[in-house]
């Protein structure tokens, strides 16, 4: 686990230039805005979202797993399960709590604010999978420790999440075409491209729908799975109404989103 930075910053890097070479060889959508006009500020809020991570939190969610490990806290650390299963079931209890927590940031309007950002993207690319505003990566890395406790996650499955949760965000967000026999194969074991680009339409309907990141299950069982946009993948709106201007993808003017006047939901 010493080599945590590393592993995650090379899985990363790995997807991420994957991914990139992939929407440039086979885009799913005609950009509306060029690389150069969104990826400074999309790529900026990630350097500094990790920066501040580390600064503001005295812990990553790897190190703290192996306390909760040392001291036997959570659920996972106090029954007698196999630890192939303990690790399985701590994988998916994390994307379940994931899930929920990125309902709760729609839902709830102080929350919906700093959300709002990420869905402000006019277009949506690999970049998009990253963008988030600094107050909600801190809060959800609270939550997800409060999580990774309760549960008593191993390690090894926090490490695993972690390492999925980025490359299958920055996959499904990417602008990539799939064939639609595989898409429709592949989004009941993960979530596709098509899948979550229903989810950044303007329409509120559909933004409120296809809420997973890694998994798909979720959607399908608690009811917000939606198939596919009513404009069509080609005619889908990306983004929000309040914020269309192409200054708003300057990377200050994204950080003061939360603070700025319109509605505090769609």
């Amino acid at each position: 686990m010493s080599n945590e930075p590393v592993i995650r910053v090379a899985f990363f890097l790995g997807v991420f230039i994957v991914v990139a070479a992939w929407e440039a060889m086979a885009p799913r959508r005609q950009r509306l805005l060029s690389r150069w006009t969104r990826w400074p500020a999309n790529l900026g809020i990630v350097a500094l979202n990790t920066a501040l991570v580390r600064l503001l939190l005295p812990t990553t969610a790897v190190a703290f797993a192996l306390l909760v490990e040392q001291r036997d806290w959570g659920l996972l650390n106090n029954i007698d399960l196999p630890h192939w299963l303990a690790v399985v079931l701590a994988i998916l209890v994390l994307d379940l709590a994931i899930y929920l927590q990125h309902i709760m940031f729609h839902a709830v309007p102080v929350l919906w604010r700093l959300h709002r950002m990420h869905h402000a993207d006019l277009d949506l690319d690999v970049t998009t999978g990253a963008r988030f505003h600094t107050i909600e990566i801190l809060a959800s890395m609270v939550l997800k420790l409060a999580a990774i406790a309760a549960l008593g996650a191993p390690a090894v499955s926090v490490l695993a999440f972690e390492i999925l949760l980025n490359a299958t965000s920055m996959f499904n967000h990417a602008n990539i075409r799939l064939p639609p026999g595989f898409d429709r194969v592949l989004r009941w074991l993960l979530v596709t491209p098509d899948m979550h680009r229903v989810h950044h339409s303007i329409r509120r309907e559909e933004t409120d729908s296809n809420f997973g990141f890694n998994l798909p299950w979720w959607d399908r069982l608690f009811g917000t799975y939606r198939t596919q946009p009513v404009d069509g993948h080609e005619g889908i709106t990306i983004g929000i109404p309040q914020f269309r201007d192409p200054r708003e993808l300057r990377l200050d003017r994204m950080l003061l989103q939360p603070l700025r006047s319109g509605d505090s939901s769609l």
